[in-house]
């Protein structure tokens, strides 16, 4: 695999555009009460996955004078991709999330259209005002479940607390991401929690999300009727949260908040799996 590719699947993160895919076509399984059928599923995934590596290589434009701080490895800090290739990438695939929603009717696209608005103040705005930012980007990783019901015409209650953890599973990724960020986010006059309170208080915060996710993460079978499948993936997905909630409160160096930030995305893939497996229920 050349370079070049290595460079720009780093900007897309692969894991990340994924699981937000997945999260759509979850969505739809749920508010169907059966698996959706290939169009829905395919133009779903799609829509998602595809907004979601356009903001991604966006945020990495915006964001290329904290990354030569922060992480000057990134494809284009180190020079191994070019801004305006970058540029149009982020355009041809943020335009093609929206073509695929509107194949799936009006209140897709509406909503494709929503989160994009809301990650282009994001890149241009929010990141500065810290924990706002923060619930910007969480809000769109948890939008993907409702899309997915707004996909089929169908939203369940089932779909809205599951909406709620993903929120606040990723709010506490993102808080602890400025942790290991305040060197770089300091001299762009970013306003995460890390900076403006300190590195203890911001991995309290990103614990307690993350605590919170996990106890509401044992609601939905009061919510419906759900498979028992759903409790194995997930319950070893909160006892990863409870570990990594343990790792930031006991250690806030830059190289621990990155391991943990690699470990949340596993946890989220496991619940993924639990959502889904939880809806066999229903299917």
């Amino acid at each position: 695999m050349s370079t070049h590719l290595n460079a720009y699947l780093a900007l897309i993160r692969p894991p990340n555009t994924i699981m937000i895919g997945l999260a759509v076509a979850i969505g739809e399984a749920i508010g169907l009460g059966k698996l959706p059928g290939l169009r829905e599923a395919v133009f779903g995934f799609l829509t998602a996955s595809l907004m979601m590596a356009g903001t991604m290589v966006a945020n990495d434009v915006y964001d290329v004078e904290i990354d030569r701080v922060n992480s000057p490895g990134r494809p284009l800090p180190s020079g191994r991709v070019n801004t305006r290739e970058v540029i149009v990438l982020a355009v041809v695939l943020s335009v093609a999330a929206i073509g695929f929603s509107t194949l799936l009717g009006l209140w897709t696209f509406l909503t494709a259209l929503l989160a994009l608005a809301l990650m282009i103040y994001y890149n241009t705005r929010g990141k500065k005002t810290g924990l706002i930012g923060n619930a910007v980007v969480s809000f769109n990783v948890a939008l993907p479940f409702f899309f997915g019901g707004l996909a089929v015409s169908k939203i369940s209650p089932l779909l809205f607390i599951f909406s709620v953890v993903a929120f606040l599973a990723n709010f506490g990724r993102e808080v602890a991401k400025g942790i290991a960020d305040v060197k770089g986010d300091s001299l762009r006059q970013v306003r995460t929690l890390a900076v403006v309170r300190g590195t203890k208080v911001a991995a309290l915060a990103s614990a307690g999300l993350f605590v919170t996710a996990v106890l509401l993460s044992f609601l939905p079978p009061f919510l419906e009727s759900i498979s028992l499948l759903y409790f194995p993936p997930v319950i070893v997905a909160d006892v990863g949260f409870l570990y990594s909630a343990y790792r930031l409160m006991n250690n806030q160096t830059p190289e621990n908040i990155r391991a943990v930030k690699g470990h949340v995305l596993v946890w989220m893939l496991l619940g993924l799996v639990g959502f889904l497996l939880g809806s066999a229920a229903l299917l």
